[in-house]
């Protein structure tokens, strides 16, 4: 794995492993990142500050890393935040959208809970929040399904970027790597 570009001020702790999950992946691993509390701290700032003069009703965060980012940012913007779960995490009966998906190693399918007291996903700003974005294929169909129920996704971003994988100039990353 190689920097290409860095914003974070606090060190830089990033885990490795070759073929996992599968043979031929590279598992980068951001836990540390999220581990020490002086970078959790900054990462959160960074996301507010980029965030804090966008008209924004929910952060979505995908299961799972996407999660501990989502909600603290979430807090912080005085906002919702949506969870998108793992298949079959969530009732029935509160789902209200299917996501399947292509990752660099498999299938996947997540699901898109329902917004509370009715409410639906029409007309409302959501913004995508995720730990890594490798082939963007979790965050395209995300925003497809929430276009497809009449939201607008007003922005995504990550905390890494591998930039070889991918061709969205968009995302809003705080470190930009390739693969080596």
């Amino acid at each position: 794995m190689k920097i290409l570009r860095n914003i974070l001020k606090n060190k830089l702790n990033i885990r490795t492993q070759k073929n996992y999950p599968i043979e031929g992946v590279e598992f980068i691993d951001i836990m540390p990142l999220i581990i020490d509390k002086n970078t959790l701290k900054e990462i959160i700032e960074l996301f507010v500050e980029k965030m804090e003069n966008i008209e924004i009703d929910y952060i979505i965060a995908p299961e799972a890393r996407g999660f501990l980012l989502g909600s603290a940012i979430a807090d912080r913007l005085n906002v919702g935040c949506i969870p998108v779960r793992k298949q079959g995490k969530l009732p029935p009966s509160t789902v209200e959208a299917k996501i399947e998906y292509e990752k660099e190693y498999g299938k996947d399918v997540l699901e898109l809970p329902k917004l509370i007291n009715n409410d639906t996903y029409k007309n409302k700003n959501f913004y995508i929040v995720d730990d890594i974005y490798a082939t963007g294929n979790t965050m395209r169909r995300i925003k497809e399904t929430i276009a497809n129920l009449g939201g607008n996704v007003v922005g995504e971003g990550v905390i890494l970027n591998i930039v070889e994988l991918n061709d969205n100039k968009d995302v809003y990353s705080l470190i930009d790597v390739n693969e080596e």
